[in-house]
């Protein structure tokens, strides 16, 4: 093995140091952002952004500019689906009243149901249906009055833009009795 002085320039450059030269040489005469250009266009071409997460979809650009030094805190906070504590309190406010809603109206629907069919309701259908009814409007009852015990929860604790106003039970309990009224047995 003869020895070789790395030192000293070979006379014989080999394929590789060539091919290096010629790469070196073509960006030596550009500026900076045509050799980075260049190299993503390469990168394109090889398919190295083919399958990034989040291709096809528009960027998100909202970086809580107005938050100033609490921008960071955000970003975690919206990056992991939390919420502060007052707006998961309204968020619940909004599902229990949707919730209390919705039983209210099953029942009216049945309500019509019964009322509008051809043939009279039988006694044990209208006490079935009394007794629902009963049931409903205790719950509706109890539903509105939890509603109105975190509405007021929440307006101790948000600033008064946000405030709620109280849902007035003993009408919306009169109302759904209103609609829905028993049958006569």
């Amino acid at each position: 093995m003869d020895f070789v002085d790395w030192r000293k320039k070979q006379d014989q450059p080999t394929e590789n140091t060539e091919e290096i030269q010629k790469k070196a040489n073509r960006y030596q005469t550009r500026r900076m952002a045509d050799y980075v250009e260049e190299m993503i266009r390469e990168a394109q071409a090889r398919g190295d952004f083919d399958n990034l997460a989040g291709m096809g979809k528009p960027l998100n650009l909202d970086e809580g500019a107005r938050a100033g030094d609490k921008s960071m805190a955000y970003n975690l906070l919206k990056n992991n689906d939390l919420v502060p504590p007052e707006l998961e309190l309204a968020r619940d406010i909004d599902m229990d009243r949707a919730r209390a809603d919705a039983k209210v109206a099953r029942m009216l629907h049945r309500s019509n149901a019964l009322r509008t069919r051809r043939m009279q309701p039988f006694e044990r259908e209208k006490r079935a249906f009394n007794a629902a009814v009963e049931k409903v409007a205790a719950d509706y009852e109890q539903s509105l009055r939890r509603i109105n015990s975190k509405i007021l929860t929440l307006n101790i604790t948000v600033p008064p833009v946000m405030h709620r106003p109280l849902l007035d039970v003993e009408s919306m309990v009169r109302q759904f009795r209103n609609d829905c009224p028993l049958f006569q047995l």
